[in-house]
Parts: C-alpha cells; sequence; structure tokens
C-alpha cells in the first residue's frame, strides 16, 4: 500500500539538503547581470510545489548555520575533507533566505547544530503532540526520524518514504538507519566507520545480529554469519569498537535541541507581494512575477476556496494557466454516427491537433489502440478501436477508422499538427496511411525556439508554457512489471488521458506558434528544415539496415578474449584481483595501494577515477591505459557486439534505430536503440562493428561524408583571407596550416607538423586553450601557447570572429547559424568563470556544428526529393545519419550513376563562399564504403 500523507501536515525542509542539490543540478541559471539564480530557483519551486500540494498551515525551512558544531567537538575531522561552499553558491543563500521570508515561511538556522537536529527535535516535538510531521529532503540520515507521525518526501522524485519505504529504499528499519550509517560510515562527512565495510557488508551485519549494540556485546556470532570478509570481522570489531562508537553518535541526529520556540508557533505569515515582486525582478523569475500580478503569492492560496479546480498546479517556472484545463468538454465516440459530425469539422477546419495511442513504445511494434483529435482549445474527442479488457464496450473497427481518416490524413489540407508526430506518422505508416500536411510539432518548435530551455516532451512543455500537469501515464496504467499497456486500460481512466494529449497539445501550438512565428529565422528553421525533415526520418527508420549478426558474435567471442587478457594484466600489475569497473575498488587500488597521483576529487571529496581523470594517468602509469583500454571494449561488447543481433526486428531481419531531432543543444541529430553515432572509428575494433553494417544482395552501400565541413563553416564565417583561399584552391587544410604557421612551403610540411597544425585547426572550433592543446599533443603549454599564436598571427580573420562572437553572445544572449538557428546561453554571463569560459566556448562552436547540422538536414530533405523524383522504387535508399556522413543502400547497377547525382545534390546544400565538397565511398558494408 502506497504511503499518504494526513490533511495539513507540519511540514519541516532540509533547505541545506534541497540547496546543494538545486544547486548542483541543471540548468545553472544566471540573471541578465550574470549573477547565479538557479540554487535560488530550485529551492523555491520546491517550496511552491509543497505549498501547493499539501496547504500547510505550519511549516519551517531549515538551514545549516555558520560555524562549527557540537559533532566538531566530538571529532575534530568531521567533514573536514569537504570543499569550501562555491562562490556561486555562496552568493545566492541570502537573495534565498529574502526570498522564503518574503513567502512568508518561518526560516530557521540554529547555530552549534545542524539543520538535521533542528529537524529531528521539531519532528520529536511535534509526534509527542500527535502531530503529523513531513520531512522534505535527499537526505538518507533523515531516515533514522521516520515513524508513525513522521514521513520523508523527496521532491525531486515525488517519492514518499514512511517505514515500510525505508526499509525497501535502504534495506533497513527506520529505528537501524543509524547503526546501517555508523557500520559503513560516510565519506562525505568524514564519518570513518569500521573500515572496508561497504552497503552490502553493513546490512548483513545487521541483518544477522539487529544492531551494534548486539554487535559489541557477542561479536564472535558475526562469523557464523555468511558475509564476505564475516570470518576476520569480530577482531576487527573489537579492534575498531571505540571508531564505531563514534560513528554512531556523529551519526545520530540530535532530537533535544533547545530551542526557544515550538512547532505551533511556526505558523505561515501573510507573504509581502511587494518585496517577492522585487526579488523575483532581481533573480528575473519572469513567469513567478506573472503569476504574483496574477494569482497572489502561492502561500497564502491554501485559504482560496477550497473547491478550486487541483488542475491549477505550479509548473516548472511557476506559470499558472489563465484557464485550467478541464476535462468536462471531452467526448469518447464509439460509433461511426457520433464520429461522423467530428470528421466533417475536420475537413472543413484549417488545421487540427490529433495524437494516436499505441500498445508499445516500440514504432515498428506498436499497435493502433485509438485516436484523438483537438480543434479548439479545452474541447477534444478520443475514438478507441483497440481497447481489449473484459467488459470493453463496444469500439468502431480500427480498418474502418483507418479508412475514413485516410483522405483527411493523406491530404496537405487541413494542416496537421502533434507532438512527436515522427511517432504517430510511424504508426499510420503499419497501417499504409502516409500522415502528409504536417503544420506543426510541438515539440519540434519548443526545440527551435529555445534548445536548451527546457526538456521538450509533452509534459514539460505543458508545466512551462501552460502551467498545467497532465494526467501521467503511470496514474493510469500502474508502474513496473505490471503495467498495462493502453489497450488494457478502462476507457473511463484512458479517454481524458488521450483527450487530454490532443487538447494539450492545440494549446502549445497556439503558444509556441506565436513565440517562433515573431522571429523570422527560427520560423524558417522550423518550417523549412525541422517539420519537413520528419517524412524523411521515419521512411529512413522504416527501412532500417541489415546487419551480419553472425560476424557480431564473433566479435563479441574475441572482445571477450581481450577483455580476459586485459584483466590478468590489470590483476598483475595491482598485485590482487579488483573488479575494474567499480569505481570505489578503483579508487583502494589506484590512490590507496599504488599511490598514484590524486588529479581530482568527486563532489564528496573522494578521488575521482572519471574518464580524463583516468586519461591523464595513463600517460604515464599502466594500470590507468589498462582500465581505459578495458572500458573502451567493455562497451564496445556490451553496447554493440551483444546488443545489435538481438535489436534486430523479426518482420524485416534488420536493425531500425529511432533519429531524435530534439535532444542536441545545436541541432545536431542523435540516435538510439541503437546509437549509430557513437561507434568507435578512430579504433580497428570500432571499425569492425561498421564490417557488420552491410548492403543486402544485388546491392552495395554507399557513406556520402562532407569533407571538413566545419572547417570550411569557419572559413566562410570569419572571412579569413588564407582560409578562404587554402579551400578555395582545393589545398589540404591542414598541410596548409602546418606551412603558415611554421612558415615553410606546403610542399616541405612533415606528417608531424602536419598532425598538430590539425589539432590546432579542430581544437580552435571547440574553443580549446593552450593547456588543452599542450594536452592532446603532448608538449609543453608555452609551445602549445606559441602554435596558437602563430595561427591567429597567420589567420587574423580567425581571431576576430572568435572576438566578435564572444561578445555579440554576451550582448544578447545567444549565438546564431547561419540558417538562423539559435543556441541560447544562459551562463554567458556567469559569475563561476568555468562555467562562463564553457559558454564562451560553446558561443565560438555553436554556430559552426549548428550550421553543419542544419546543412546535412537540409541535404537529407533534398536527397529524399531527388530520389522521390529520380530514382525507380528499389534502386536507392537513405539508411543513416551519422555526423556529417549519410549512408545509403543502392541497386548495384545504379551505383554510379546515383553516387554521382547524390553526391552534387549534397554539395548545393548551401551556398558557402569556399567550396562545399562531399566524398563518396562504395562497399559492401559500411566500414568498406566509409
Amino acid at each position: 500500500m502506497s504511503a499518504t500523507v494526513p490533511e495539513n501536515p507540519f511540514i519541516l525542509v532540509d533547505g541545506s539538503s534541497y540547496l546543494f542539490r538545486a544547486f548542483y543540478a541543471p540548468p545553472h541559471l544566471t540573471n541578465s547581470a550574470g549573477e547565479p539564480t538557479g540554487a535560488i530557483y530550485g529551492v523555491v519551486n520546491m517550496l511552491r510545489s509543497l505549498l501547493l500540494k499539501y496547504k500547510p498551515s505550519h511549516m519551517a525551512v531549515v538551514f545549516d548555520a555558520k560555524g562549527p558544531t557540537f559533532r566538531n567537538e566530538i571529532y575534530s575531522e568531521y567533514k573536514a575533507h569537504r570543499p569550501p561552499m562555491p562562490d556561486d553558491l555562496r552568493v545566492q543563500i541570502e537573495p534565498l533566505h529574502q526570498i522564503i521570508e518574503a513567502l512568508g515561511l518561518p526560516l530557521l538556522c540554529i547555530e552549534g547544530v545542524e539543520a538535521d537536529d533542528v529537524i529531528g527535535t521539531l519532528a520529536q516535538q511535534a509526534s509527542q503532540e500527535g502531530r503529523f510531521t513531513l520531512i522534505s529532503t535527499g537526505d538518507k540520515d533523515m531516515g533514522q526520524l521516520v515513524n508513525d507521525h513522521v514521513m520523508l518526501i523527496n521532491t525531486m522524485t515525488d517519492t514518499l518514504l514512511d517505514e515500510q519505504g525505508v526499509i525497501d529504499k535502504y534495506g533497513v528499519r527506520p529505528d537501524q538507519v543509524i547503526d546501517y550509517l555508523a557500520l559503513m560510515g560516510d565519506s562525505s562527512d568524514n564519518i570513518p566507520g569500521l573500515p572496508k565495510v561497504g552497503e552490502k557488508t553493513a546490512l548483513a551485519m545487521l541483518h544477522g545480529m539487529d544492531s551494534i549494540d548486539a554487535i559489541l556485546a557477542d561479536p564472535d556470532k558475526l562469523a557464523e554469519l555468511s558475509f564476505r570478509g564475516a570470518k576476520t570481522m569480530p577482531a576487527k570489531v573489537r579492534e575498531h569498537q571505540d571508531i564505531l562508537q563514534l560513528s554512531r553518535e556523529l551519526a545520530t541526529i540530535k532530537l533535544d535541541v533547545s530551542l526557544d520556540f515550538a512547532p505551533a508557533e511556526l505558523a505561515l505569515k501573510e507573504p509581502d507581494p511587494e518585496r517577492l515582486q522585487e526579488l523575483y525582478q532581481k533573480c528575473e523569475f519572469r513567469r513567478w512575477l506573472a503569476d504574483l500580478t496574477e494569482r497572489g503569492p502561492v502561500s497564502v492560496r491554501h485559504q482560496q476556496d477550497p473547491g478550486e479546480s487541483q488542475q491549477s498546479e505550479l509548473n516548472s517556472q511557476g506559470s499558472l494557466l489563465e484557464q485550467p484545463i478541464q476535462h468536462d468538454a471531452y467526448q469518447v465516440l464509439f460509433s461511426e454516427a457520433e464520429l461522423q459530425p467530428w470528421l466533417d469539422k475536420l475537413s472543413q477546419a484549417e488545421q487540427f491537433a490529433f495524437d494516436t495511442e499505441t500498445t508499445s513504445l516500440n514504432y515498428m511494434e506498436a499497435e493502433l489502440v485509438g485516436v484523438s483529435f483537438a480543434l479548439e482549445p479545452g474541447h477534444a474527442v478520443y475514438v478507441p478501436v483497440g481497447h481489449d479488457y473484459p467488459g470493453a464496450p463496444e469500439q468502431i473497427k480500427r480498418e474502418r477508422l483507418l479508412e475514413l481518416l485516410r483522405p483527411l490524413l493523406e491530404a496537405e489540407r487541413p494542416g496537421k499538427i502533434g507532438q512527436n508526430l515522427k511517432y504517430d506518422s510511424h504508426i499510420l505508416r503499419r497501417y499504409g496511411i502516409r500522415l502528409a500536411g504536417i503544420a506543426d510539432d510541438t515539440m519540434l518548435a519548443s526545440y527551435v525556439f529555445n534548445s536548451v530551455g527546457s526538456r521538450h516532451d509533452m509534459d514539460s512543455l505543458s508545466l512551462k508554457y501552460l502551467g498545467h500537469n497532465p494526467i501521467s501515464f503511470e496514474a493510469i496504467a500502474g508502474k513496473g512489471a505490471k503495467q498495462l499497456t493502453f489497450n488494457q486500460i478502462a476507457l473511463e481512466q484512458a479517454a481524458p488521458y488521450a483527450a487530454e494529449d490532443a487538447d494539450i497539445t492545440l494549446q502549445l501550438h497556439h503558444r509556441l506558434w506565436s513565440e517562433v512565428s515573431a522571429i523570422e529565422p527560427l520560423h524558417r528553421v522550423l518550417t523549412e528544415i525541422e517539420l519537413p525533415l520528419i517524412p524523411v526520418l521515419v521512411d529512413m527508420e522504416q527501412a532500417g539496415v541489415q546487419i551480419d549478426a553472425d560476424l557480431l558474435k564473433q566479435q563479441s567471442k574475441e572482445l571477450a578474449e581481450s577483455l580476459a587478457k586485459l584483466e590478468a594484466e590489470a590483476y598483475a600489475i595491482a598485485g590482487r584481483e579488483f573488479n575494474l569497473g567499480s569505481p570505489k575498488q578503483l579508487q583502494e587500488i589506484l590512490f590507496d595501494e599504488l599511490q598514484l597521483p590524486v588529479l581530482k576529487k568527486t563532489p564528496k571529496g573522494a578521488p575521482s577515477t572519471a574518464e580524463d581523470v583516468l586519461q591523464e594517468l595513463a600517460l604515464d602509469y599502466p594500470l590507468p591505459h589498462i582500465i581505459m583500454q578495458h572500458r573502451g571494449l567493455s562497451k564496445l561488447k556490451s553496447t554493440y557486439t551483444d546488443k545489435l543481433p538481438k535489436m534486430m526486428n523479426p518482420s524485416t531481419h534488420r536493425i531500425h534505430t529511432s533519429y531524435h531531432q530534439a535532444v542536441t543543444a545545436t541541432g545536431r541529430l542523435s540516435s538510439s536503440d541503437p546509437n549509430l553515432q557513437n561507434i568507435p572509428i578512430r579504433t580497428a575494433e570500432g571499425r569492425r562493428v561498421r564490417q557488420a553494417f552491410t548492403a543486402p544482395k544485388g546491392y552495395k552501400i554507399v557513406a556520402i561524408d562532407y569533407s571538413q565541413i566545419e572547417l570550411r563553416i569557419m572559413a566562410h564565417l570569419s572571412q579569413d583571407k588564407s582560409l578562404l583561399d587554402a579551400f578555395s584552391k582545393g589545398r589540404d587544410i591542414h598541410a596548409a596550416t602546418a606551412a603558415e604557421v611554421f612558415g615553410i612551403a606546403l610542399e616541405d610540411v612533415t606528417t608531424e607538423q602536419r598532425r598538430r597544425a590539425k589539432a590546432v585547426n579542430f581544437g580552435l572550433i571547440y574553443g580549446m586553450s593552450a593547456f588543452g592543446l599542450s594536452r592532446q599533443l603532448d608538449i609543453p603549454r608555452h609551445e602549445a601557447q606559441q602554435y596558437m599564436d602563430k595561427y591567429f598571427e597567420r589567420f587574423p580573420g580567425v581571431l576576430d570572429y572568435m572576438e566578435r562572437t564572444r561578445a555579440q553572445a554576451k550582448r544578447q544572449g545567444y549565438v546564431e547559424t547561419l540558417l538562423g538557428r539559435r543556441l541560447q546561453l544562459p551562463e554567458i554571463r556567469a559569475q563561476n568563470g568555468a562555467r562562463r569560459k564553457a559558454a564562451e566556448r560553446a558561443a565560438i562552436n555553436a554556430p559552426m556544428q549548428g550550421t553543419a547540422a542544419d546543412i546535412i538536414k537540409r541535404a537529407m530533405i533534398d536527397v529524399a526529393q531527388y530520389l522521390a523524383k529520380h530514382a525507380q522504387a528499389g534502386e536507392a535508399r537513405m539508411l543513416m545519419q551519422v555526423h556529417d556522413e549519410l549512408v545509403f543502400e543502392v541497386r548495384e547497377d545504379c551505383v554510379e550513376q546515383l553516387t554521382k547525382a547524390l553526391v552534387k545534390v549534397m554539395e548545393q546544400a548551401i551556398a558557402l563562399d569556399v567550396p562545399l565538397i562531399a566524398e563518396a565511398g562504395v562497399g559492401d558494408n559500411w566500414d568498406e564504403a566509409h
């Protein structure tokens, strides 16, 4: 039975916990002055959600006070390893406190103790008074406070923990949490714990002995338990019992803090709208400002009419609907007679929103269960055709509905509006309907308007732009293994969910279309690139690509042998066996036992084993080098050679990836299931995976790749005379760069000089510093700086472009591609130097990478139109798009003619001031063709 919260709970918020979590969670917001506001936003958003959901009369937000606590007196090393608070977080504390107080919420900071202790004491007092307490925290330590009168809520995951919830989540009862923490210690708080005792061992000890008191009373009983290391544990407990007792004391939340107030005194006060307006304006929380003027401060809404619609939910940026979405005007159409008037209205409309409901998210397997339509906000219908649960009412036959809809859906008019119409197009293709007349896709409209402003799924957009929290699929279908498919859901629940999808999509269209249309370049990107690309991607995904499953299985076997050899080498260097995939064991081996230098620490203060750290260590030490090799081969095996054969569609015997238009910040397509973008090409093993992507009998694989497209775009954007000249004369750009930088003739450039020039060329595109270049080339930093200085001396137009772009980005907050796509840069004015520098690098790179993305998308549209017009059925089809490359399956007798034609089409996708060159390769598999 799921946990439920009684009415009007006493709410205690662990402000310090949420402060840090909000600070490190994206997006990292800043105002126009470059002042960080993300942590303020995250905490206040959580508080507003709590107020709206639970409408408490009493509440407190508790923060850690400055200075040491009693735990530091007990143990001087307590929290000693924690790094100082980041400056960007420190400056947000005071304005956050001011907003909390302006909202009328009691704010507590008690010296000498931690926020946990204040919360524990108040929860204890409230329990003694018989009052239910809800503690809002993400801290596992608080699990010890849970009882019949106390529950935890993590608002970031919207999960509640009662006593059973603690057991399910941590494996121990609430009264065992202190002992659990004491046994395994806590590196973030520097609580020592028993040496070499981790989570599994701590659980095994408590499951076997129940408590630390029982363990200390008879340590020998530990040897009878079945966990690893049990035999040596009695001696360890005796040797370290003082440390264990200390750890337990440090982990225990104090329940008797001397306070000058009681829970009953922590009532919410009237908010201060004028002060809130001032603070929201300074932070530039525009939607909260609008909400403040339209509906008043959130903290007094619990006093409003209790009959107020529950649909008036806070969105992710605080905006609320002026007219909350209601379900009263939704209809379910069970018969053709009921459907016909709607078909007439849809046919006569200029445009309408529609959505399909299916049995699966896999577009190659999903069956249609129903279709919903909306013509005006608040009015929508659902037409069920496939609900087959026991007792389901009679519905229109699927085939008949599709027969009636076909003329409407295949016509250019009326225009069709959807959210992720690529999926709906796939579903219709399964029944022989080719969707035409795509007028808008709200997912893509949001993405074009601001690719980094939020996620672009319907629920996120509804919250952001409409202030409405839609019915979740889990709410009607359940979760986990017992989750129902849509055809199994009763129409009482399914119909409002489905009709709401169409209604929300229509309302999102009205909101987003006006935003995008107001900026002509963005409107062109949406209507001339993203929307026309939808049917092209559907064709590609439907086509899929043939793979050689037997070859992949053989590669998996060989990779397993290579991995075993690497593991044996690693064990020999380490002097013992260990799990190469375990960060904790790697920390022990690399930094405790082998004493390798610690280059970076995790947020909790432990030595980092992140990939960039291991890459640097691998330059000087053999074990990190082996681990990096092992990681690469292991990922290749698990992600591709093992997985691809299992992903073959049983009907087509091909694999069918999914391309995503609304994921990357710069406009690049990404793909999943499988991810075709990440197959390594620089390693022999990665190229062998590409050998398994094969052409059917009588066909060839043709791969056409843009040559150095981002450097060509750099030349166009920078208008540097030397770069323009080198590309226009068809020179090897890296050799030409080397000749300029080293002051030698082109024919005298050595292979090493060209390699270094290539690193500079591509490094500049990605905003690489002299330090980064020195690491890549393994040369002293001053030498790398000399290369860069010489480059800018010889190519002054590039330096001018970079400086001009940085200044433009800071001035307007975004940069643009040649075709008008924008990349918003919210951190370009950030006070944090590292984040500001990252935004500056993105500002330089995004116009090039984004323009390259626009060009390849435009080329895909042009190629699809060319093939539809000039190629006969079965002669050629586009299969894959990877980076700057398009991959085709072409009939052998058409290869020469079509390859030349397709190269020409791709080279004409855009006019630059330098030649746009596409190079083709042909083979029996993708590797041969590349």
